[in-house]
């Protein structure tokens, strides 16, 4: 049986780069529909499922930011690839904090595209296991009022649900699954994207700051996931 192609969707005003980036993707083997503001992807959206969706910044109506953060507050947990002519490190902040997995800028190297397509469907369809993870209740790790399911990919606080996104959760599940470890950054990448990652400036400051705001009582003084000056993270779970 042949394999279902993967299912990406464009968001671009831009008609003649999105025609580039379709016949590109196309070619490595996936469906990609393209459309050219915001409206047309909640229209979109509201009756198909999608992979991965690639996000300009500069639209008509709303902007690419805006709508990727609605799609976050709306669950869409799908990876988000924000792409911007600005390469400033505030606007990839900014990118990251609204909950995109990643910010490429124009002019777009296609083979680069790809490759950061393929590692985001990765990680988005495969819940890394590690040696580390205890025999007992392998499906969920407990710390203080939390429960992370791995097998629904849910965090929840007590009985109610939290809401955190699919780059959050890979990233969390690294860090409950190498408690009371300090973790630097690379390792904490290569936990949550393999080997063939590619990185950018403060990414993985920022999703730990997401996270903190949404486990910690006081992000600033965080008791779970702790900064280790020089070395990076620490995650205890006792708090």
């Amino acid at each position: 049986m042949e394999k279902q192609r993967q299912q990406l969707l464009i968001v671009d005003d831009d008609q003649s780069f999105c025609q580039i980036i379709k016949d590109y993707l196309s070619s490595q083997g996936f469906d990609i529909v393209a459309v050219h503001d915001g409206i047309a992807m909640k229209h979109y959206l509201s009756d198909h499922t999608v992979d991965l969706i690639i996000l300009d910044v500069m639209l008509p109506g709303e902007n690419g930011f805006s709508l990727a953060r609605q799609l976050r507050a709306d669950n869409h947990q799908q990876p988000i690839i924000i792409l911007s002519a600005a390469g400033d490190e505030v606007d990839r902040v900014v990118g990251l904090e609204i909950g995109a997995d990643d910010y490429v800028t124009k002019p777009v190297s296609l083979r680069e595209l790809l490759a950061r397509v393929r590692t985001h469907l990765r990680r988005f369809q495969s819940v890394p296991m590690t040696s580390t993870q205890p025999a007992v209740n392998p499906a969920s790790y407990t710390f203080g009022p939390f429960t992370l399911n791995t097998i629904t990919h849910r965090l929840m606080k007590a009985a109610s649900e939290i809401n955190i996104t699919n780059a959050e959760y890979h990233l969390l599940l690294a860090l409950v699954t190498h408690s009371n470890q300090v973790l630097n950054r690379d390792q904490i990448m290569n936990l949550i994207s393999g080997h063939d990652h590619m990185p950018f400036d403060r990414s993985i400051d920022v999703k730990i700051s997401r996270l903190r705001n949404k486990i910690e009582t006081d992000p600033a003084a965080p008791v779970y996931i702790r900064t280790i000056r020089g070395e990076g993270y620490l995650f205890s779970p006792q708090g």
